[in-house]
């Protein structure tokens, strides 16, 4: 609460500064401090990046030395990137004051002070986040926007106008840099690599990046291309959209941490993401409605006579049209966060390919203030659509899965070795590795798990004919033994490929392609069924013997993939015999983003990127080298001809 109402009372600050600055400078003044300001918003994508990663990576940290040794690498690394940016302002000063119209590159170069500072600003306050710290926390957003504010004011009133208030919102930064600057344990021992560091702040920095562009771009754009008059009107009708998304954010800031501690069957219901979306699209409304019914001169008193709009689209209007077309958005950021809160979600990618859209729109379609905004509402009705619809159809297609829903029972937990082991046991007789099969079938039969040279013969076997599947897996899959029983069915579906795909025809659930296989007439050529046929025989006669049935998952409450093994399971289920077949389960918080777990565009994207990756890397393909070298097989058996 104490977090929510400093943020609340920042952002009532922030109105306040940018109604005053516009009265004050007038639409053409205005118009020059908001599309620097503007800038800064845009460079926030890195200081927001900074900012969630530092809190996560210092909360995550139980001792007090390990949580500052963290904090000190994220930090440094914040400079680098604060002081990179500010040398790009620099750089191209020119170029940006030419582009924006802008008095004089004095501007920009004042606003790159400010923005050396302002991006490790955002790892200070990350790890004031991260130890629980939210009334420093609360306290430094406000005593930012009240040295804007004031700063501004006094700048103005000595006559250095925009260029006043460029300097007042550079100070305002360095003020909350170093006003909360933490003491440190310089004695500790740092638990973060560089790589997992860089991964993480870039994965961070896609989404705020998107979302920065599609809030903000639109008010460059329009600076460059339409008067300074109608820029300056602009901004002031901007402010409000500012206004309705940092209100949204409360909202989605307070949905994010109950969804991430929810339980799947509560998320089944959508009874949070449904109170989330009717509380943004209330107060977005509300607000919609009650802009567009505000009389034309309260507007003109609080900004001035300037601020004023001939015509039926006048300023009233188009306040109330930009209000709407944020409500859109900010729908769609309540399902991108509430489907980040519980898993790492894909839609941080598209969210930056759409804002390019946007802004190509924006370059194509800027007659006036009406179309500029109409654009908007348009594309971000497109984007709303695009990121609920396959969000909602994913959670209908799942809640099939969810109704019968059990724990999986673990019994024990295993080692990939001992994975590895009974996946290419399951192998042994299909011609797989017809070439090395007689020579190892005793490490295959009889693994010795202790013998690290046997283990390094079995992951070069599965390298050769399984490295696509096998690399696909989150590197912190946890694998264990598990008991499957009918009652555990419903939330278990067939691997969706090749022929189960057909047979499947969209329901992948093992009891509906069992009974699809079932009812299915045993054609001499059809040598799928037959192939299940056999196996329920081997079943019936006990004298099925092969490797574990390997299920994929995010928790062992979330619906399962058969990664290995879909014959076995499917006969097992239409003779009744699943408490005969042996299970090995790979569990991963991450594995949705598994294309073998969840087929998408994003995850076959990430799966085509690995195969280029895989195919430039230099193959370990010598294994009955690694096999003599270790000594694992027998002397006198003759190795198989080189074809």
């Amino acid at each position: 609460m104490v977090l929510l109402s400093g943020s609340t009372l920042s952002v009532v600050i922030n109105l306040a500064y940018n109604v005053s600055v516009a009265h004050f400078l007038g639409p053409k003044g205005f118009g020059n401090a908001n599309a620097l300001y503007t800038i800064l918003t845009l460079i926030s994508a890195i200081t927001l990046s900074f900012q969630i990663i530092t809190a996560k990576i210092v909360a995550q940290q139980g001792e007090e030395a390990r949580r500052d040794a963290a904090y000190q690498t994220l930090h440094r690394g914040s400079w680098v990137c604060g002081l990179l940016v500010a040398i790009l302002l620099l750089a191209f000063q020119n170029q940006i004051t030419a582009y924006l119209d802008l008095p004089g590159t004095n501007l920009v170069t004042i606003l790159a002070v400010g923005a050396a500072f302002y991006v490790p600003l955002g790892s200070r306050r990350g790890y004031i986040q991260g130890a629980y710290g939210f009334r420093k926390l609360a306290t430094n957003l406000v005593l930012e926007g009240v040295m804007r504010l004031l700063g501004s004011l006094f700048m103005i009133s000595f006559g250095f106008g925009v260029e006043g208030v460029i300097v007042a919102n550079s100070v305002a930064m360095a003020v909350a840099y170093f006003a909360i600057a933490p003491k440190l344990n310089s004695t500790a021992i740092n638990p973060l690599t560089l790589r997992a560091a860089f991964q993480e702040i870039s994965h961070a920095t896609v989404f705020f990046t998107g979302q920065v562009l599609i809030n903000n771009s639109d008010i460059v754009l329009v600076k460059h291309f339409l008067p300074a008059q109608d820029a300056g009107l602009y901004a002031a009708i901007a402010m409000v959209g500012r206004v309705i998304f940092s209100g949204s954010q409360a909202i989605v800031n307070s949905m994010f941490p109950v969804v991430a501690g929810s339980k799947a069957e509560e998320r089944k219901s959508l009874s949070l993401i449904g109170t989330a979306l009717l509380s943004v699209l209330a107060v977005g409304m509300a607000v919609s409605v009650g802009l567009a019914i505000t009389p034309d001169w309260l507007w003109t008193i609080l900004f001035g006579s300037e601020f004023k709009i001939l015509g039926p689209h006048g300023f009233p209007y188009l306040l109330a049209l930009y209000a709407a077309t944020t409500v859109v958005y900010c729908l769609s950021v309540v399902v991108m966060t509430y489907e980040m809160s519980y898993k790492i979600a894909n839609t941080a990618w598209f969210q930056l390919i759409f804002s390019g859209v946007l802004i190509a729109g924006i370059c194509k379609y800027h007659g006036s203030l009406q179309q500029v905004i109409m654009v908007q509402l348009v594309l971000l009705a497109c984007f709303l659509i695009l990121v609920a619809v396959p969000f909602f159809l994913d959670m209908l297609n799942n809640a099939g899965f969810l109704l019968e829903r059990r724990k999986l029972r673990l019994m024990r937990r295993m080692s990939e070795d001992e994975v590895i082991s009974g996946f290419l046991k399951s192998e042994l007789g299909k011609g797989v590795y017809a070439e090395y099969e007689e020579r190892m079938r005793n490490i295959l039969l009889t693994p010795d798990l202790q013998d690290a040279a046997e283990c390094a013969v079995r992951r070069a076997l599965l390298e050769l004919r399984h490295r696509a599947l096998w690399r696909e897996l989150p590197d912190d899959t946890q694998w264990y033994e598990v008991e499957i029983s009918a009652a555990e069915l419903n939330q278990i579906r067939v691997f969706p490929r090749a022929q189960w795909a057909r047979t499947a025809r969209g329901n992948f659930a093992i009891k509906a392609v069992a009974e699809r296989i079932k009812n299915r007439p045993l054609a001499p050529e059809d040598t799928f069924v037959r192939k299940i046929s056999e196996i329920r025989g081997a079943l019936t006669a006990d004298t099925l013997d092969s490797g574990p049935i390997i299920l994929i998952g995010q928790t062992e409450s979330d619906p399962l993939t058969i990664l290995d093994g879909n014959h076995r399971f499917v006969a097992g289920v239409l003779e009744q015999k699943v408490e005969r077949l042996k299970f090995v389960c790979g569990l991963s918080t991450s594995m949705a983003q598994c294309c073998w777990y969840k087929t998408s565009l994003f995850n076959l994207l990430r799966y085509g990127r690995n195969l280029l990756r895989a195919f430039l890397e230099i193959r370990n393909t010598e294994v009955l080298q690694l096999c003599e070298s270790s000594g694992t097989l027998p002397d006198e058996v003759p190795p198989p001809p080189v074809l």
